[in-house]
């Protein structure tokens, strides 16, 4: 009988220990996998788009502020991508449609950065744009040459981009929201395109009525 019972506090111990552990290592069970828990940090850390130089797919060169006073919808792709990328852009342009037309351009754009700079040049980007109806200029495609320049923003904004040695990349995947001030606001699904073209719609309607 006495056997039991500390058998019992024993497996209530284990059970108990084993939550903490769970708790702490899934960030306060909000969060399951790595990479939630990754994206949980960013929307806390909310860190600055860093200083970098864009080349667009008409061969246009500027900087982050070229938007200032606008939000930025972005997602991270190459065009050499036969996996995650198309339905990335193809659900991006759900949300571009999804948005009400009055903000298109006036209150946020949308911006497709490749990090495959090398082949990626204006020419392929400007090709690929066309594949999902990107107009570039409300919705542009552009690419960062210098190589410490894209380091910083892929590590800036936690986007994790693996060279496998023949040409493809392993990466993850989502959309994020960039506030006029060029402050990363959020990070969502990319497969949850009604959820992310809400959300942009609420934000834009409370920035207007500011």
């Amino acid at each position: 009988m006495l056997r039991d019972k500390y058998t019992t506090i024993a497996c209530l111990l284990v059970l108990f220990f084993g939550c903490g552990l769970v708790y702490s290592g899934t960030d306060g069970l909000r969060a399951f996998t790595a990479e939630t828990a990754r994206v949980n940090q960013l929307i806390e850390e909310k860190p600055t788009f860093p200083t970098v130089t864009f080349e667009d797919s008409e061969g246009r060169f500027y900087p982050i502020s070229e938007f200032k006073d606008k939000y930025v919808f972005i997602t991270f792709i190459y065009t050499s991508c036969t996996t995650v990328c198309p339905q990335l852009e193809m659900n991006m342009a759900q949300v571009y449609e999804k948005i009400p037309k009055e903000y298109i351009g006036e209150e946020i754009v949308f911006l497709s950065i490749s990090f495959d700079p090398t082949r990626d040049d204006p020419q392929t980007l400007d090709k690929y744009k066309n594949y999902f109806g990107a107009d570039g200029e409300t919705w542009r495609m552009a690419r960062i040459t210098d190589p410490d320049e894209l380091q910083s923003l892929l590590d800036a904004f936690g986007v994790i981009v693996i060279p496998d040695g023949r040409g493809n990349f392993a990466h993850n995947s989502a959309f994020y929201i960039v506030d006029r001030d060029g402050g990363l606001l959020d990070v969502l699904d990319y497969q949850e395109i009604e959820s992310a073209a809400t959300k942009i719609t609420e934000i834009l309607k409370q920035s207007k009525e500011e």
